[in-house]
């Protein structure tokens, strides 16, 4: 008989109904996903996900951003950066995310989320794991927070669902972007966190049909159909190693070169490294 695959333990960050936190951990109860949920961490208390991961007896926390972003509005000064933070270096690896703020206000909010980014690695620290999911999880991370859980290069164990097919309409509402726009398909993509606003290497996606009969609320309720479904398949991907991101350099028409992570996903038996491990 084929050895058992071990459980991978899964972190979850979520900020409302926890809808996708609830398929993952569904799928991990009933041996969908190898895997074990140990923490749901969310940035606002009233999130609704968090009674859903109490329910279950999951470990939970709230790192309040919305209050400490009023406070450090009010007093500058309350900012109070962790030693480890280099901000020359922070700056330049969020030059993307960065990109439509003036450099005032670039350094004032990722000073404000490096701040808060220090509490939540505290919080999580006591919960040692293999995967960290952004279960509608509304906060751009930073890379002070990236590189505190991407522990060893090429190996990233963040990941995050997102509401259209990217690389269109990044942002936070993906399925209101594809109605907008009047596409005639929709879908939602899983992908690996990078320094970018939903930038980072697909892993998988799953598309549906729009027709001119569809709204914008039939629209989401066909991507959240998906999502529950993909989101679920992908963490299951991790758990048997069989996620790979290697780099593809790519000659265009022009000559230049342009150079892109992407994931391959092994066959079924053959399988990457064994996945990082938070001590």
């Amino acid at each position: 008989m084929p050895a058992e695959n071990k459980k991978i333990r899964i972190g979850a960050l979520l900020s409302g109904s926890g809808s996708n936190f609830k398929a993952i951990a569904d799928a991990c109860e009933s041996g969908l996903i190898d895997g074990k949920i140990v923490f749901a961490g969310s940035d606002r208390p009233e999130a609704k996900g968090l009674k859903l991961a109490e329910e279950r007896s999951i470990p939970t926390f709230c790192v309040d951003y919305g209050a400490k972003i009023r406070r450090f509005k009010q007093n500058p000064e309350a900012i109070k950066l962790p030693d480890d933070a280099d901000m020359t270096a922070l700056i330049r690896k969020s030059a993307s995310l960065l990109s439509h703020y003036d450099p005032e206000q670039a350094r004032f909010f990722l000073a404000t989320r490096v701040a808060i980014e220090a509490d939540l690695v505290r919080a999580i620290k006591p919960y040692p794991f293999d995967l960290l999911v952004l279960a509608g999880f509304m906060r751009n991370l930073t890379p002070y927070f990236i590189d505190r859980i991407n522990v060893t290069p090429g190996k990233p164990r963040i990941m995050n669902i997102h509401p259209a097919l990217l690389p269109a309409f990044p942002g936070t509402d993906g399925y209101g972007d594809t109605f907008r726009y009047g596409c005639k398909v929709g879908g939602c993509t899983v992908h690996f966190i990078d320094y970018g606003e939903d930038s980072g290497p697909i892993i998988a996606q799953k598309a549906f049909p729009i027709s001119e009969k569809d709204t914008i609320e039939t629209i989401r309720a066909k991507g959240l159909k998906l999502e529950w479904q993909l989101y679920p398949q992908c963490v299951q991907l991790f758990a048997q190693k069989r996620l790979a991101v290697v780099n593809k350099s790519h000659r265009l028409g022009d000559g230049q070169i342009k150079n892109r992570a992407v994931v391959q996903i092994r066959p079924d038996g053959e399988k990457t490294d064994e996945p990082n491990q938070n001590k």
